[in-house]
């Protein structure tokens, strides 16, 4: 799709501080417990993606949303920190900026999630950064801001002829039309079967796929956690490409990277099989990390893994 050598991309979405605060067992209602560590991790899947497409190698634009408190300063930070342009991230005056309170005990975690100045970002916020969308070679989007300004992102990228990539997470309901305006659609497992509507287990995987591509989706990219990513290719054949085992650290943040991944990639001009391969390479290392933005990888390591796997991905 382009002949410049590093892809331009546009990261519209979320920023969060992630609270993370590790117990040896959860309190019961009404209990106080102490805790043994917290950390203020930045997060936001939006974020998280925008930093991962720099360190792969993209021009990388964030558009989103802070509150004018100390973590929507960090937040900032974080991303200016891997060289994300953060012009179209706005500072909203009186608003907290958004927060993942995470508590990690007995080998799991459970989330609360406050949206904050994430809940804020519209329409007016795409037009703004319009220029930036024009030079871009493509548009990820997620679901942690309203999914009005989601469908508005989508029409205006589809609009200047950008490619669209929707990671549909967290699961929510959707507008029919933005299936139509998205080039490539890449829910788990999980979250294909609520969007579809049926099992996406064994044989009903391509069944589900192929819903997704009937209400208008252009492709559809399917995680499959350990067992790697499924697509149906231009025939109509259900493709797997596997997955690449890692001992893991942490595993935050590794659908982020896939996403971002695979928009770098495909806005390299690669095909799909080999855009699906190196998300699936990156998203491997990532796990091998403490922490979302901090667990990214760089490009020269996504090159220098692919190399040890016998595949060459230059340029």
């Amino acid at each position: 799709m382009m002949n410049q050598r590093r892809p331009k991309l546009v990261v519209i979405g979320s920023l969060n501080m992630d609270i993370v605060v590790e117990t040896s067992a959860y309190p019961q209602v009404g209990e106080t417990i102490t805790g043994q560590r917290v950390r203020f991790i930045p997060g936001g899947k939006g974020a998280n993606q925008a930093v991962a497409g720099a360190r792969l190698g993209a021009d990388t634009v964030m558009i989103g949303a802070v509150g004018d408190d100390a973590f929507g300063e960090e937040l900032l930070g974080s991303l200016r920190k891997d060289g994300v342009d953060i012009a179209g991230v706005k500072r909203v005056e009186g608003t907290a900026s958004g927060i993942a309170s995470i508590y990690v005990a007995e080998g799991d975690n459970s989330i609360v999630v406050v949206p904050g100045a994430n809940g804020l970002v519209e329409p007016a916020d795409i037009d703004r950064s319009e220029d930036k969308l024009k030079e871009a070679d493509l548009v990820l989007l997620q679901l942690e801001i309203p999914v009005e300004t989601v469908l508005y992102a989508a029409r205006k990228a589809k609009a200047l002829g950008k490619l669209v990539v929707l990671n549909p997470a967290p699961a929510q309901q959707l507008p029919e039309e933005l299936f139509g305006l998205v080039d490539y659609f890449t829910p788990n497992r999980t979250e294909l079967s609520g969007y579809a509507d049926m099992s996406a287990d064994g044989d009903s995987l391509e069944l589900a796929i192929r819903r997704m591509m009937e209400l208008g989706a252009a492709h559809v990219v399917t995680t499959l956690g350990a067992s790697g990513s499924a697509y149906l290719d231009e025939e109509g054949k259900l493709v797997r490409i596997n997955g690449y085992t890692m001992p893991v650290v942490d595993t935050t943040g590794a659908g982020d990277c896939y996403n971002a991944a695979l928009a770098v990639a495909l806005a390299s001009g690669r095909n799909l099989r080999d855009a699906v391969d190196y998300a699936s390479m990156a998203s491997a290392l990532a796990v091998t990390k403490f922490g979302a933005q901090t667990g990214m990888p760089a490009e020269e390591e996504v090159a220098r893994f692919a190399k040890e796997q016998g595949k060459e991905f230059a340029g």
